[in-house]
């Protein structure tokens, strides 16, 4: 299975540079990932709504021109599809049964993801209903793909 983890904006803090490392290191033996980042536009305090969408619309267009033709692309959305572990692990042992071979997740910037991205996609995902720093959830994301890995080999995992 082929992996593309397409963000906004580079990871800049050590400490998530680190857990990225890990966790592509151990994914290493399931699966081929690969990351693109794509710039994150400026984007100072008391916005407005026009200035916000020009914004999401800015990256969207960025993150779109990074999807391959034919692959399956998961959105995390807040608004998304929110699964457990295990249910996650069956989407993606399923994809593959389905020969979905390409997949890729898409990580928006601080101000979510544009509409164009979001109807590109075929699946949204939700992590929880909170917020939270989108170079973070890259780290949470590669640990939950992980987990699906050895959940579907029937691999120990930490519960």
């Amino acid at each position: 299975m082929n992996i593309t983890i397409i963000s906004v904006g580079k990871v800049k803090e050590k400490y998530l540079k680190n857990a990225i490392n890990e966790y592509s290191k151990r994914l290493s033996r399931y699966c081929k990932l690969r990351f693109i980042e794509v710039p994150d536009e400026k984007a100072p305090e008391n916005l407005s709504d026009t200035e916000i969408g020009n914004i999401k619309y800015k990256e969207g267009e960025g993150i779109l021109r990074n999807i391959k033709e034919g692959t399956y692309v998961i959105a995390l959305d807040i608004k998304g599809k929110m699964m457990t572990s295990k249910e996650f692990a069956k989407k993606l042992n399923n994809l593959g049964i389905q020969g979905k071979s390409n997949i890729a997740f898409i990580i928006g910037g601080s101000l979510g993801l544009s509409q164009n991205v979001l109807n590109r996609s075929d699946f949204k995902l939700s992590f929880s209903p909170m917020t939270f720093p989108h170079q973070l959830m890259k780290v949470i994301l590669l640990e939950q793909v992980y987990r699906g890995f050895r959940i579907n080999r029937g691999e120990p995992y930490h519960k």
